[in-house]
């Protein structure tokens, strides 16, 4: 199981991500551009002492990045056809999950094997990246019997 995270563009949304992957022991995959500089301190800092226990894949665009996906593409929209729910999940998907501020375009909602919506109270819009990550995972390991021993 894999987290992919398209163009994030908050640092601490990114290390509470890392943290989450380490704990339950899923990859991450970051889809550059992000919106704030990355380097070895920055990402130490936001991932804290987790840091060494994840497995990070940086790509340079979407194109590198879906040329590596190695199952299914689950895309976590508000947009999602299938609310979380009523979704089934596989061992091998990658959970994406788009920019904080634009989501995903339709170039990758087309790509995707499935859309995913996390259901929320109306009128609220949205939660945040590292929350919707750590419920998408959540429900994705429980159904996978993938929780870590």
């Amino acid at each position: 199981m894999r987290l992919a995270l398209f163009q994030p563009e908050i640092a601490g949304n990114v290390g509470a991500v890392l943290r989450l992957a380490a704990c339950l022991g899923a990859g991450v995959d970051l889809i550059e551009p992000m919106g704030f500089p990355w380097s070895d301190k920055a990402r130490k800092r936001s991932a804290m002492d987790y840091d060494d226990h994840v497995e990070i894949a940086r790509h340079a665009d979407w194109d590198a990045f879906a040329a590596r996906i190695p199952g299914r593409l689950i895309l976590f929209t508000t947009k999602g056809g299938t609310p979380l729910p009523q979704a089934g999940f596989e061992p091998g998907d990658t959970l994406l999950f788009g920019s904080e501020s634009a989501g995903a375009p339709e170039f990758v909602h087309i790509r995707a094997d499935m859309t995913v919506r996390i259901p929320i109270k109306p009128p609220l819009r949205s939660l945040n990246l590292a929350v919707s990550a750590g419920i998408a995972l959540a429900e994705a390991l429980r159904q996978t019997n993938g929780w870590p021993e």
